[in-house]
């Protein structure tokens, strides 16, 4: 599949892993049709051009017959629905089509640590690289942001790749040397359509993988504890409590054990809440299969800071403590943010998109442990009402970001946390730049 002179490929998508994949098959001669189903886009256009100046055919407002026909294979960009009239073009003409993921996988399955999961994925991701860059080469990928591909011309050890359901849907072999599953809560089931098959699309590699591979499996939830009972895969376990089985980390008296030796205590870690401590032990079980010692693994965990909008602490002011935690588009997501903050008292910033999933739990972690919510965005008033018909009054509407962090401020809390259980589109183009106007607000605070 690496020889590819004079050969056809197409990509769909001009994307992060559509413009990856489109440079690396060009500077290795083969011939490149990349097609975008929308518009170009004034940002692209430099982009566009370097693109052309490798010899890559493009194709706006696509996708054509002429770059559909004849092509070897497509590699697919990780949104485009299952539905989508384009995937049954290629099946007219038998082109098979797959991600990035699938394509280096294929030629490199031992290179590949593959982590997944509904929350905890990109921490976990950038956390396993940080821990096994002590020994080898072992950068990460995937949906973290940089296509895998990007790698494939490198002299590295591994790839740590972050895959989303969206990317191991089309998946079709792939079978990690490493796999780790973090949870599953609901999420994406519009494209989905169901959570089973959501599901199952995390799982896919896991059941491809064989015995001399292993699957890091969480034991606290139960469709991925199942799951290892299911594959041929050797399978490790991490738990928050003592489990008396073969092959399991866990936590006990704030310290991570593994076969009855102490790893690390928690605090010793610059991340915080109970799922950082579950994508701690991801990334220790990772590191003492390829044969990190305790000393080293320990030594990388206590120098790992938080990813950017991912539970990540900004500053204190007046003792108070800001929390930027934009990544959680989900109420699963800030249901684990707060859970990191017990004995405290957080003001909460919520809103956005709403993706119209169930409050329930949502709610009940709220009323337990949230002195104020601060709602902005469209969810405004779902969320206002489902939480004052459960009993929670203690609400506040802004109009920005900016006032519900003033609004919040004025509490004197021990934290103000942003995490807020929805998409970012309707007042930011990214939960990035929400994050980054949060962080960027608090900073200029006096």
């Amino acid at each position: 599949m690496d020889n590819l002179k004079n050969k056809k490929v197409l990509i769909l998508g001009f994307s992060t892993t559509g413009i990856a994949a489109a440079k690396y098959f060009a500077k290795r001669g083969a011939n490149v049709f990349l097609s975008e189903y929308t518009g170009l886009k004034e940002k692209d256009i430099s982009m566009a051009e370097e693109l052309k100046a490798l010899g890559v055919e493009l194709e706006f407002e696509g996708h054509s017959d002429k770059f559909i026909s004849g092509c070897e294979f497509c590699i697919l960009s990780p949104s485009i629905p299952t539905d989508a009239p384009v995937l049954a073009k290629l099946d007219k003409e038998n082109i098979p089509y797959f991600s990035d993921i699938e394509y280096v996988s294929r030629l490199e399955n031992e290179k590949i640590v593959l982590i997944t999961g509904t929350n905890g994925k990109t921490t976990t991701t950038a956390l396993t690289s940080h821990v096994l860059s002590k020994k080898y080469q072992a950068p990460y990928c995937g949906n973290i942001g940089i296509s895998p591909i990007e790698y494939k011309a490198s002299d590295i050890d591994y790839y740590v790749v972050e895959a989303s359901s969206y990317q191991l849907n089309y998946t079709l072999e792939c079978a990690p040397k490493i796999g780790i599953f973090t949870n599953l809560t609901p999420d994406h089931i519009l494209w989905h359509k169901t959570i089973e098959n959501y599901f199952e699309a995390k799982a896919k590699p896991f059941r491809a993988m064989n015995e001399n591979s292993f699957a890091i499996l969480n034991y606290d939830d139960q469709m991925t504890k199942k799951l290892g009972e299911e594959i041929q895969a050797q399978v490790y376990y991490f738990s928050l409590s003592k489990q008396d089985i073969p092959n399991c980390i866990y936590l006990e008296n704030d310290e991570i054990i593994f076969y009855d030796e102490k790893i690390i205590n928690v605090n010793e870690l610059q991340i915080v809440g109970p799922h950082n401590i579950q994508n701690a032990m991801c990334a220790i079980l990772a590191a003492k299969i390829m044969g990190l010692t305790n000393e080293t693994i320990k030594e990388a965990l206590k120098s790992f800071k938080a990813i950017e909008h991912r539970l990540e602490f900004i500053r204190t002011i007046d003792k108070t403590d800001y929390y930027n935690d934009s990544k959680a588009t989900n109420p699963e997501a800030s249901i684990v943010a707060i859970n990191s903050f017990n004995d405290k008292k957080v003001v909460l910033i919520a809103g956005g998109r709403d993706k119209k999933t169930s409050l329930k739990d949502f709610i009940k972690v709220v009323k337990e442990k949230i002195s104020k919510v601060i709602l902005i965005g469209e969810a405004t008033e779902r969320f206002r009402s489902e939480l004052a018909k459960n009993d929670y009054i203690n609400i506040v509407n802004s109009k920005t970001l900016e006032e519900a962090i003033d609004i919040a401020s004025l509490d004197k809390p021990d934290v103000v946390l942003l995490s807020p259980a929805c998409a970012s589109f309707d007042m930011f183009e990214s939960y990035e730049k929400r994050g980054e106007v949060f962080r960027n607000y608090v900073l200029s605070k006096k």
